[in-house]
């Protein structure tokens, strides 16, 4: 009964792992590649040439090669 109880514990983690919280775009604090494309209506292509255009922008967060994009401070960048 101790290994079934163990495996239980492990499946209850398992689960906790895989819940994902959906947060609407529109409350997010950062915004993916993707995700700013389709909620500002600008190619991704274009979202990563002006990454590379603005090296230190205060707009983005690079998480190593992952560009997510800081939703109010790049909507002041647009403005």
């Amino acid at each position: 009964s101790d290994s079934c109880r163990l495996e239980n514990m492990m499946d209850d983690e398992n689960e906790l792992e895989n819940q994902s919280i959906d947060i609407p775009i529109w409350k997010r604090y950062l915004l993916s590649v993707t995700e700013a494309a389709q909620f500002y209506h600008i190619g991704e292509k274009r979202l990563r040439q002006i990454v590379d255009i603005h090296p230190n922008g205060e707009f983005y967060l690079l998480v190593g090669n992952k560009v997510l994009f800081k939703k109010e401070q790049f909507e002041q960048f647009l403005a």
